[in-house]
């Protein structure tokens, strides 16, 4: 036990060492990102127009020139190419040509008037088609699209509580910013302006747990349960074999509405995880990369909880609904929706991203292997993800045992240093439809070195 602590602690003092001389190399390659993150700090908050922009360890954030499939170009013309790929948001590649095309031409004819562009029934009918939802309302974000589903199920159903898991990420909703703290759920400490108590009406429980689910919905007063098909922000947690059917049952035999928020899951496969795995939901959440990029997302249900929502709504007195943003299925936005999911996400760009999502997996647990670390590769299609513990976790307690700050920066800085690009948190990488062999052979072959370093 002596030995192995005591080679942990080397491992980790190593880690520290590399972040230090990872923040100076950056420092000598990057002066005009470093010029532009001094320059910023005159009108913005952290120097960037949104402050988590800042959350990715470099001494200055790392300004982009421009974007192409999965390359990118920095302020000082150093290529990168992208894993991260906008934590999804540029899942299918940087500035596809349909799309870009699509919102050229769309660029001189209106960008938003509030009222429905002819566009909207075959944007529609792409959405039912890829998602296989029949019914649809677009929205500006995904954290929008939860919100909306979240007051929706609450008037449907005529009930207050919320059940979601441990560890669950959907976005900015409050009534999901919760933790699991001596078995009781309490809001998230890190939650700034927080006034009321969340788990007032928000219950959160382990992740592939079906028993605690069901001691949960057995009482009857929970509106909805919404998850991903597998957590994605605490570390990537996959559900285990039947956990998510079981979850229809639950909620079915209880009267609760299932909500799969697929935002992050669509790497699942063409149509998102539900819809490759035959499961039925009331509510499915699609949001970053249906556009492309640009700010859109939606909800799809079925044709019966349209019915109950019309109901709600025509019922409910004049005024606002609480559901609804001035953007919404803008003009833009479904342009950009139309071509992304007719042209972009196809069948053909899946198979292409998992066939080298393939190799790249194979690639890393080789090198993994090689070093004897104990550590996995955990995969949800076109979605990978190293975690430092010998097998994928299983909730959300486990997740975090597994993360080491200092580790996941070192490998993280070490890789963009090297003109390589993965997610600045839990090491996540994407494969888009642009990705080439050459940019898997890149990533293995840095993260080579990396290990080298690490462990020598």
């Amino acid at each position: 036990m002596h030995s192995i602590q005591l080679h942990e602690n080397i491992f980790r003092a190593k880690a520290i060492t590399m972040i230090e001389c990872e923040r100076e190399l950056f420092t000598k390659l990057h002066p005009i990102s470093m010029q532009l993150g001094n320059k910023s700090k005159e009108h913005y908050l952290y120097g960037v127009p949104m402050h988590w922009m800042n959350d990715w360890g470099t001494p200055s954030p790392l300004f982009v020139r421009q974007a192409h499939g999965a390359q990118f170009i920095c302020a000082d013309n150093l290529s990168y190419v992208d894993f991260c790929l906008g934590d999804t948001g540029s899942m299918f590649g940087h500035s596809p040509e349909p799309v870009a095309q699509a919102i050229e031409q769309q660029a001189r004819r209106g960008f938003t008037t509030m009222l429905p562009d002819m566009l909207a029934p075959q944007v529609g009918a792409a959405l039912a088609e890829q998602f296989g939802m029949p019914c649809w309302q677009l929205t500006t974000t995904a954290t929008d699209a939860n919100r909306f589903v979240l007051r929706w199920a609450r008037a449907i159903t005529g009930r207050k509580k919320l059940l979601v898991f441990d560890g669950c990420y959907h976005g900015t909703v409050d009534d999901t910013m919760v933790d699991v703290e001596d078995d009781q759920t309490v809001s998230r400490a890190s939650l700034l302006g927080q006034t009321f108590d969340l788990g007032q009406f928000t219950v959160a429980v382990d992740f592939n747990d079906l028993a605690a689910v069901e001691r949960e919905l057995s009482t009857g007063e929970f509106a909805c349960l919404l998850t991903e098909p597998a957590l994605t922000n605490c570390g990537m947690v996959p559900a285990l074999p039947g956990f998510i059917a079981g979850l229809r049952v639950l909620t079915q035999r209880y009267g609760t509405l299932l909500i799969l928020d697929e935002t992050h899951t669509i790497s699942s496969g063409r149509g998102g995880w539900a819809r490759n795995h035959d499961i039925k939901t009331d509510f499915i959440v699609v949001g970053k990369p249906i556009a492309g990029g640009l700010p859109a997302a939606a909800y799809g249900f079925s044709n019966e909880i349209a019915v109950k929502m019309q109901s709600a709504k025509d019922e409910a007195p004049a005024g606002h609904s609480g559901i609804g943003t001035t953007l919404s299925g803008n003009m833009m936005t479904l342009a950009a929706i139309n071509a992304t999911l007719t042209q972009v996400a196809t069948l053909e760009a899946y198979s292409h991203m998992f066939k080298l999502a393939d190799t790249l997996e194979n690639g890393l647990n080789e090198k993994l292997q090689h070093y004897s670390l104990p550590w996995c590769i955990t995969r949800l299609g076109a979605r990978l993800e190293l975690q430092f513990c010998k097998s994928a976790p299983l909730n959300a307690k486990e997740a975090r045992a597994s993360q080491d700050e200092e580790l996941e920066h070192a490998i993280h800085l070490f890789l963009l240093n090297r003109g390589v690009l993965l997610t600045p948190f839990h090491n996540m990488m994407l494969v888009c439809p642009s990705t080439s062999e050459e940019d898997i052979s890149r990533l293995l072959e840095v993260f080579g070195e990396c290990l080298n370093k690490l462990t020598g």
